[in-house]
């Protein structure tokens, strides 16, 4: 798995681990499956009257990060590409030797800011939420003249990992925009975010990919994996390419497996199967917390799944041999009210692992002893 390390201003930051080489949104130029979402921003930018402030909404790893850097690459480099007909451009695409491209690809264009959660200096770690002085270097940005062009462009990658303090701090931003300014503000989930933040936005909802696309991608960025084993990993991911690289490089579709064989022996619940299951989570190091998190979104994506049914009356495809009919068989063992609460009550613990250091074997554990309940 390759490392991409990855820069600021200020030096080098953060690591990050993206699979098979999958390029980091500000590096990668294309994007596919969102050409009406690139069309209203190049028609936006076409009338002269372009919105001051966008939000970028939709499931993680669809594609938005890279939408706002090729939008970004476009207002500060590209605009001078023009149609067939001089008729002004007709995609966001920038040249790759287009003069200023490669400071854009460095993160050093001094009329580019990347909002996004840094280093704390006191302990060397990541800090878990955006910090409030980000913000306030953001605000001084912002009301720079440009530099090189006609815009100031910043990114705010991604909106949910602001506390109140920073979000109240881009807020103020908003209130008060400078012209020549562009801020394209990313967000996995829009309705957490303060409403006086995206009432001042223009809103852009991204939507998941479909099937076929994440197919496509995975076979340029994945190719070692077989087509059945793309196909797999396009139906888990749920639209989300980001997910389905992620997935391929965590042995997840053993995972899955795994866990749909436990599940399938409720509601007695086979226990030594389980804790064989569990004990895998037992074990630290980079390999289990990949794996970990897989589990979290396997795990929640499935009980997704089965409320989706209870909904719709409509089983969806069997990707094991023992998920046929699994989810019909637990559905008439217990009420739909039943496995919604069974399901927040695993999300809930799931989540809390991590925040207050659970024991991850237990946790595995406790979580299908919530879903047994259910069926009791």
């Amino acid at each position: 798995m390759a490392r991409v390390k990855v820069s600021a201003d200020a030096g080098d930051l953060e690591k990050l681990e993206w699979p098979h080489d999958w390029p980091p949104a500000w590096r990668s130029q294309d994007l596919l499956g969102h050409k009406a979402a690139e069309e209203t921003l190049l028609a936006a930018h076409g009338s002269g009257r372009l919105h001051h402030a966008w939000l970028l909404a939709g499931p993680r790893g669809i594609g938005k990060a890279t939408l706002a850097w090729r939008f970004a690459r476009f207002l500060l480099v590209g605009q001078a590409q023009g149609g067939l007909f001089g008729d002004g451009p007709q995609t966001l695409d920038v040249s790759a030797d287009a003069p200023g491209r490669a400071l854009i690809d460095a993160r050093s264009h001094p009329d580019l800011f990347h909002l996004r959660r840094t280093l704390n200096p006191d302990t060397g770690r990541m800090r878990a939420e955006i910090a409030v002085d980000d913000v306030r270097d953001l605000g001084g940005f912002m009301h720079m003249t440009p530099a090189l062009g006609q815009w100031r462009v910043a990114i705010v990658d991604a909106a949910d990992e602001m506390n109140r303090n920073s979000a109240n701090a881009v807020l103020k931003i908003l209130e008060e925009p400078p012209p020549n300014a562009v801020l394209l503000i990313v967000t996995h989930a829009p309705g957490r975010l303060l409403p006086t933040i995206r009432s001042r936005c223009r809103r852009l909802t991204l939507p998941p990919l479909s099937q076929e696309t994440v197919m496509k991608l995975l076979e340029a960025h994945a190719p070692a994996l077989s087509a059945d084993e793309r196909a797999v990993l396009a139906q888990l991911s749920e639209g989300s390419i980001g997910r389905a690289l992620e997935l391929s490089g965590a042995g997840s579709l053993e995972l899955y497996r795994e866990m749909v064989d436990v599940l399938a022996t409720l509601p007695e619940l086979d226990m030594p199967r389980l804790h064989g299951f569990a004990e895998r989570f037992a074990r630290r190091g980079e390999e289990a917390n990949a794996a970990w998190r897989s589990l979290g979104y396997l795990f929640d994506g499935w009980l997704k799944g089965l409320a989706r049914q209870a909904a719709v009356g409509q089983e969806a495809a069997a990707i094991v041999p023992s998920e046929r009919g699994l989810r019909g068989r637990l559905l008439t063992g217990a009420s739909l009210d039943r496995w919604i609460e069974a399901w927040e009550k695993v999300a809930d613990l799931l989540s809390r692992a991590d925040a207050v250091n659970l024991d991850r074997k237990q946790t595995v554990l406790g979580s299908f002893l919530l879903l047994q309940s259910a069926m009791r």
